[in-house]
């Protein structure tokens, strides 16, 4: 399958930006999972290219022309392989993924609902724990940011695909199960308008295996991977500083295609 992505983020400020940077992981790789065929990040100013410490490609951009308003634009087209049962296997230590942070800390009431799920760990009480949270945290946008922790999103009980990520994630860490935080996209057949994507990938019987909790999906289907990290701040797609520009708005749209 052949999926054609276009991402566009725009932002628009109150004031002149007088310079800015912008550290940018929009840009997937290619593995067993999905092939490149080609991608390009549109961005304005100077470019630098390099891996971070996980091995996601990461654009750093410098502006120091004032602007009023700015657009990224990531497109490209890849190629699925769907017959694939497990996820990316790489060179990373799966140790790397057991540490928390603060977006995935788990409180006493999280490590119970934890451990009623998953008395023995194995693939299907971890499949029965993911479709758990999804009963314990409807999908519901709009009512939690970035900046919701795990903690914070299972209690308040709604969210959207990366409160129900750090959950799983937390709670997997918390049974010493390396978790990770996967950002991407997702193809739905009939629906041509997508958010972002985040789903989890768990380490057990030495291999790496998808959980999608918000989709109930736990192969890797239609995911188009494009960074991973231990939470959603390690494959933020876009973070940045700037020199003054007011207040800032920002809107972004997101489709993903078969072609």
């Amino acid at each position: 399958m052949r999926l054609m992505i276009n991402h566009q983020t725009h932002y628009v400020y109150t004031d002149v930006v007088n310079r800015s940077i912008q550290y940018i992981k929009m840009t997937p790789s290619t593995n067993a999972h999905q092939q490149v065929q080609n991608w390009d990040v549109s961005v304005p100013g100077q470019r630098d290219m390099q891996l971070d410490t996980f091995g996601n490609v990461w654009l750093t951009t410098t502006q120091r022309e004032p602007y009023l308003q700015m657009t990224i634009m990531a497109q490209g087209i890849v190629e699925m392989n769907l017959s694939r049962t497990d996820s990316n296997a790489d060179d990373l230590n799966p140790k790397l993924f057991l540490q928390p942070t603060p977006s995935t800390q788990c409180d006493i009431h999280m490590k119970s609902f934890a451990d009623c799920y998953v008395p023995r760990i194995n693939r299907a009480n971890l499949i029965r724990l993911a479709e758990a949270i999804l009963a314990h945290i409807p999908y519901v946008s709009n009512q939690t940011s970035v900046h919701t922790s795990a903690i914070d999103a299972f209690h308040h009980k709604q969210g959207v695909c990366q409160d129900h990520s750090h959950v799983m994630i937390a709670m997997c860490r918390y049974l010493g199960i390396p978790a990770r935080y996967i950002s991407g996209y997702l193809f739905v057949p009939n629906s041509s308008h997508l958010a972002s994507h985040a789903w989890v990938e768990v380490y057990i019987e030495n291999k790496w295996y998808c959980f999608d909790v918000s989709n109930q999906l736990f192969t890797p289907q239609s995911h188009i991977y494009v960074a991973i990290g231990r939470d959603y701040w390690d494959v933020a797609p876009v973070r940045g500083v700037r020199d003054k520009g007011g207040i800032e708005s920002m809107s972004s749209i997101v489709q993903v295609l078969s072609c």
